[in-house]
């Protein structure tokens, strides 16, 4: 006999093999052994996959822990080196308001962990503090400073050092914005937006008040040369994020401040969170256990509202269901749902 003639022999024992399992019932007592150090085919499944049933999805549970399957030889500790040869990261989609990508490789619970440093350890520039000129609108200074601490400003937190409770505000910790809005009378009512926030490069331009009358004027910072000098920042000004509204003015209404942004992380506030939210969920893997055809097919694509399914034309006006784009499923279940 030859090898070609051996090895079709062997796929029709294993085809024969089950559908004697599906005959007879699936069973684990049917499985065949594996070698010592490995996990059978269905364990690696649960390890990496939870199951969505009709009524509740199964298999929710982890077994990311040392000695789980200790008796069969098989170590699955998280260690650093599998780690690192293991977890993958691929950008889906990525524009100036937001990133998708898919974490191949971890558990839910650490990129649930990924999760959490998103919102609260990433480090941000934020308004700290909020000098106050003159407010006659309608807006307390107190929700007006709260406001103006969410706008997202637009620039590299990497160039910028933390400024602690003993340190002067300089060029190289202290970001200063300027606003200055006035609604002139017999004008209508006018917003003010977050792109009226003008950048000072060389820092405060309003002076302290000095016990000492005769003492030389000094402001709320130290710069030593201005911020638009250093290389980072020829020709890339910092900014804030546009179309964002502070406040309404009515006629003779004004508000004149000072800004100063500083260094900082979400697990202080919240405005110095990077993203407005961060969210993760697992990667639905659709898979069509039978061959679905004839109305049946119609069917389906009519109970799914996220059009994962289609339809694939085989030939002699026969149509078959095929999975379209399993990214789109949100596990409504309602494909697998009976009636």
């Amino acid at each position: 006999m030859s090898e070609q003639e051996s090895s079709s022999d062997e796929r029709m024992s294993s085809e024969e093999e089950e559908q004697q399992q599906k005959e007879e019932g699936f069973s684990y007592w049917n499985l065949k052994d594996v070698e010592r150090g490995q996990l059978p085919p269905h364990i690696r499944k649960q390890g990496t996959r939870v199951y969505c049933k009709p009524d509740a999805p199964t298999n929710t549970e982890t077994l990311q822990y040392s000695g789980s399957y200790a008796s069969m030889g098989v170590d699955n500790s998280l260690r650093l080196d599998s780690f690192r040869e293991n977890f993958r990261i691929k950008v889906i989609a990525l524009d100036k308001d937001k990133m998708e990508f898919d974490m191949i490789g971890i558990d839910a619970a650490v990129a649930n962990a990924f999760r959490r440093i998103l919102i609260s350890e990433v480090p941000t520039m934020a308004i700290e503090k909020v000098f106050i000129a003159n407010n006659t609108s309608v807006i307390q200074d107190e929700v007006l400073a709260h406001r103006l601490g969410l706008i997202p400003i637009k620039v590299d937190p990497r160039l910028f050092e933390y400024l602690s409770a003993n340190d002067t505000p300089n060029e190289k910790n202290t970001i200063v914005l300027k606003l200055h809005a006035r609604c002139n009378r017999g004008q209508p009512r006018c917003s003010v937006y977050s792109q009226e926030l003008k950048w000072l490069p060389n820092g405060s331009e309003f002076a302290k008040e000095s016990e000492k009358p005769d003492s030389k004027p000094s402001t709320y910072t130290s710069f030593s040369c201005g911020q638009d000098s250093l290389p980072e920042f020829a020709g890339n000004p910092i900014s804030t994020v546009e179309d964002i509204i502070l406040a309404k003015l009515g006629p003779g209404q004004e508000i004149e401040l000072e800004a100063h942004a500083v260094k900082g992380m979400g697990k202080t506030h919240a405005k110095w969170s990077p993203v407005g939210t961060a969210w993760y969920r697992m990667f639905p893997e659709v898979v069509l256990l039978e061959n679905i055809k004839g109305e049946d097919v119609e069917e389906l694509i009519r109970k799914c509202p996220s059009g994962v399914f289609d339809i694939e034309d085989t030939g002699n006006a026969k149509k078959k269901a095929i999975v379209a784009d399993s990214r789109a499923c949100t596990l409504c279940r309602e494909c697998i749902r009976g009636g």
